[in-house]
C-alpha cells in the first residue's frame, strides 16, 4: 500500500526520510493517473521498508505541486536524501518504474 503524501506531512515523510521515496503527482479526474495509481500501490507493497512509496493529490496539495513545477500528470519524482534523483512524466509500464526503484537502492 501507498502513503499519502499532503502539503503539511511532505517535509517530514519525504525530505527528512532517510530511505529513498518515490512520489506519485495525481488527480481523481486524470485518466492516465488511473492507470499508474495501482502500479504505485504494487510497488509500495514490493518494496515496503526499502523505498517508501506514496502518492500526492495536486488538487488537494498546490504548495508541494508549484514548489516541485508539476505541470502535467501523472508525474513521479525519485528522492534520495531529500533531493530529486530522477523523474519520469506520464504513464508507464511497472518494469520501468522498478528500474528506477533499483537504480535507487543501487546508489
Amino acid at each position: 500500500m501507498s502513503t499519502e503524501f499532503t502539503d503539511t506531512n511532505f517535509d517530514e515523510k519525504v525530505l527528512q526520510e532517510e530511505k529513498p521515496v518515490v512520489v506519485d503527482f495525481w488527480a481523481e479526474w486524470c485518466g492516465p493517473c488511473r492507470v499508474v495509481g495501482p502500479i504505485i500501490d504494487e510497488l509500495g507493497d514490493d518494496y515496503d521498508g526499502k523505498i517508501v512509496i506514496g502518492k500526492l493529490d495536486v488538487d488537494h496539495n498546490p504548495e508541494i505541486s508549484m514548489k516541485y513545477g508539476i505541470r502535467s500528470i501523472p508525474t513521479v519524482l525519485f528522492f534520495k536524501g531529500g533531493e530529486i534523483v530522477d523523474r519520469h512524466v506520464g504513464s508507464a509500464p511497472k518494469a520501468l518504474y522498478q528500474q528506477k526503484l533499483e537504480s535507487l537502492l543501487d546508489n
